[in-house]
């Protein structure tokens, strides 16, 4: 594969996490005893920082889950939520992590989007046609696994690596023939001539990862522990009331109820201990992307596992 068409996924985000960073204030300015903690619109903590489970904590919000890594490699956030791609990354470029903690599979909550005027019945169809997605982020092992299941290769497609808030412009406008992205994007564009080509049911667990630092693992490990706590709690709570979570995080999200609630049904999922289970699912992924050269040479991912919070999640 040339070395221009598959890059390295794990290039400098560092202006995107300044930028993240600077919508919810400085996380590096937080107080040493107090939890500092990143998250992403439609993550899960997002209903936690909604319902004032940790009034204390300094919140950063971030566009995507690399943003979010590169913020854990600066030392500006303790903890934070993503997908199941981004801790590889991060790996492979040397930043240093524990993963403490997981959720169901949420395989419905990541999808290949097209326009059905286009025609396309399997995502085999899209050989020599663009796909966009946000590189580094859950949906790249969808599109790994998408392009196994349909026989192709990367250089079969034309893949152009764009942020959420520039793949729905280029897909609007016809600047790209799919849009690979995770709810609540994928609801947003859920729009009358748009047609779901495939989700990742079979394919990839799209769970998400709870990441932390290991200065905060050593040295904040009861403020961590009593705010997984209330998160596992609110979490469940929002499954069982759906209704209200949607009332409540619509406004947090900016985005409509109804729009909010049907993502939310599909997505949100409980939480759950991460095992050395979990580690070898993620090291499948990892090993994936080394084979396509996707990351440079191999990550023990498995190794970054910690269970000394699993009690709290369960």
């Amino acid at each position: 594969m040339p070395a221009s068409r598959r890059g390295l996924l794990i290039g400098a985000l560092g202006a995107a996490f300044l930028a993240a960073c600077g919508e919810e204030g400085d996380g590096a300015s937080a107080a040493p005893g107090k939890l500092r903690i990143g998250y992403q619109r439609f993550g899960g903590l997002s209903l936690s920082k909604a319902r004032g489970d940790a009034p204390d904590a300094q919140w950063s919000l971030f566009e995507s889950g690399p943003a979010l890594t590169e913020a854990i490699k600066a030392g500006a956030i303790d903890i934070g939520q993503v997908g199941e791609a981004p801790p590889i990354f991060a790996a492979a470029g040397k930043i240093n992590f524990k993963i403490i903690g997981t959720s169901e599979p949420v395989p419905q909550g990541e999808a290949v989007l097209v326009k059905q005027a286009k025609g396309f019945k399997t995502f085999a169809d899209l050989k020599g046609k663009t796909v966009a997605l946000n590189k580094g982020s859950n949906v790249n092992w969808l599109l790994v696994k998408l392009l196994e299941q349909s026989g192709l290769t990367i250089d079969d497609i034309n893949v152009k690596y764009l942020k959420p808030a520039e793949g729905r412009p280029a897909f609007d406008n016809d600047q790209v023939d799919a849009w690979i992205i995770w709810d609540p994007y994928f609801a947003l564009a859920e729009q009358p001539g748009v047609q779901v080509l495939a989700d990742a049911t079979n394919l990839a667990n799209n769970r998400e990862y709870i990441l932390a630092t290991p200065d905060a693992v050593t040295g904040k490990a009861d403020l961590i522990r009593e705010f997984l706590g209330k998160y596992r709690t609110t979490t469940d709570w929002g499954i069982a009331n759906a209704d209200e979570r949607a009332k409540i995080l619509a406004p947090e999200l900016k985005i409509d109820e109804p729009t909010t609630k049907r993502a939310l049904a599909r997505s949100a999922k409980p939480l759950a201990p991460v095992t050395p289970e979990i580690g070898a699912e993620l090291q499948t992924i990892a090993d994936g992307f080394t084979k396509l050269g996707l990351i440079p040479g191999q990550v023990d991912i498995k190794a970054r596992i910690d269970e000394q919070f699993n009690e709290a999640l369960l």
